[in-house]
């Protein structure tokens, strides 16, 4: 998904940036831009929990079996791991670390909606030295109850270890529920438990009591309870180009958003609360995006387009003094031309 900014696309970006600003300190966690140029198209964020302030991506077509972590203290990529026992991986969209220390990675994206009958998440340890290393990794195939879609986010619960993926879909998405356990000796089975808005990527608390979803034009953050979704309230997310991954931190004080293209930036967005883990991030200036999106309410995480009972509100959880009438629909329209235009269908999937 390359996507080149038109200027209108660039003038809302210049008004909207720096609205998540960097930590005064220059320590580790803060927003920081990535600076390898191997990675244009990162589309998914993982926060390492046994290297302190080192964040892992990956591209999301076109490039390899390749996962990079990179240095949050200066955006410089500290090592990459090379995928074997994976085959050619199709369209990796998201990247999960689970309670068992395993990097999980979803190749589950499918940009005509249904062409791939299967899909692969792929296992691996994370690795406890930062070096360029080549590990070999466990493919699970999946397939959803439902039949098959599209989506771009999987979230491991810090708890459990069960592994979850939302779907992306215009007119509403799906949480689905993997099963207990993944297994290599068949296919396993993801079933709609929920309800979701556009969908490009999300995240468990580190205590696994919220989940943050966000889409192209903003995010928002639900209590969670086995698979239950439950109050929900924007996030002030901002606008971020084509904004593709979302993390917490691993102390869970802050989220971290990223988006594509080169030198693309990752954003921190502070947690408000006394208990970060349980806290919900900041939230927009609307107030919330006014229900959640599993009992039909709308979402600004949908950017716009249809929540599960009804249009979002396009709100997109921008923040105050920016989201006046004339300029927040400039900044809409230029932000899902810009959108569609770059995640033009690839026949190739």
């Amino acid at each position: 998904m390359r996507a080149s900014l038109t200027a209108l696309g660039t003038a809302a970006l210049l008004l909207l940036a720096g609205t998540v600003p960097a930590r005064a300190d220059g320590g580790a966690d803060r927003t920081f831009t990535i600076e390898d140029p191997r990675i244009t198209e990162s589309s998914g964020l993982a926060a390492s929990r046994i290297h302190p302030g080192v964040y892992w991506t990956h591209n999301d077509s076109d490039d390899g079996p390749y996962l990079y972590a990179v240095d949050s203290r200066t955006g410089e990529t500290v090592a990459t791991v090379t995928m074997t026992g994976v085959g050619q991986p199709r369209d990796v969209e998201a990247i999960s670390l689970g309670p068992d220390g395993n990097l999980y990675v979803g190749d589950i994206g499918d940009n005509l909606n249904g062409t791939w009958d299967h899909v692969w998440i792929y296992r691996l340890p994370e690795p406890k030295v930062l070096k360029d290393v080549t590990v070999r990794a466990t493919q699970f195939d999946v397939v959803y109850a439902d039949g098959a879609r599209d989506a771009e986010a999987l979230m491991v619960h810090p708890k459990t270890g069960r592994v979850w993926i939302a779907s992306k879909n215009q007119a509403g998405g799906g949480l689905y529920e993997g099963p207990e356990h993944l297994s290599t000796s068949g296919n396993n089975v993801f079933r709609r438990v929920a309800e979701v808005p556009w969908v490009t990527d999300g995240a468990f608390s580190p205590d696994g009591t919220r989940l943050v979803l966000r889409g192209y034009l903003g995010a928002d953050a639900y209590t969670f309870d086995d698979g239950k979704l439950g109050d929900e309230r924007g996030v002030g997310a901002g606008f971020q180009g084509q904004a593709e991954s979302v993390t917490y931190t691993a102390d869970g004080t802050a989220l971290m958003l990223g988006s594509e293209g080169k030198r693309s930036e990752v954003r921190r967005l502070e947690v408000k609360g006394t208990n970060a883990a349980q806290a919900t991030p900041e939230p927009s200036a609307s107030g919330g995006s006014g229900g959640s999106a599993a009992s039909g309410g709308t979402s600004s995480a949908s950017g716009g387009g249809k929540g599960a009972g009804g249009d979002g509100d396009g709100s997109g959880g921008l923040p105050d003094g920016k989201g006046g009438p004339v300029l927040g629909g400039l900044v809409v329209i230029g932000a899902v031309w810009f959108v569609l235009r770059s995640k033009r269908r690839r026949t190739g999937g």
